[in-house]
């Protein structure tokens, strides 16, 4: 189990205080949904909408960066 969990509302890591999903939690997860990539994005893709919900200031394009754009 991690500790680099999202902290809600504001969508920082809970193991280092990175906004969420920091690079250790991005390796994490790599290395998890490994051979499963439809399902990474599908995943993130929920966890892009419940931030997007929590933090309606951020500009979307921002959140999908940080939530989506790491996935190439």
């Amino acid at each position: 189990m991690t500790t680099h969990g999202p902290v809600r509302p504001l969508w920082r890591c809970g193991g280092c205080g990175a906004a969420w999903p920091c690079p250790t939690r991005k390796r994490e997860l790599r290395a998890e949904f490994d051979g499963a990539p439809v399902s990474l994005g599908l995943y993130l893709g929920a966890q892009f909408v419940r931030a997007a919900r929590d933090l309606p200031r951020s500009p979307a394009g921002a959140l999908h960066r940080r939530f989506l754009g790491w996935l190439r």
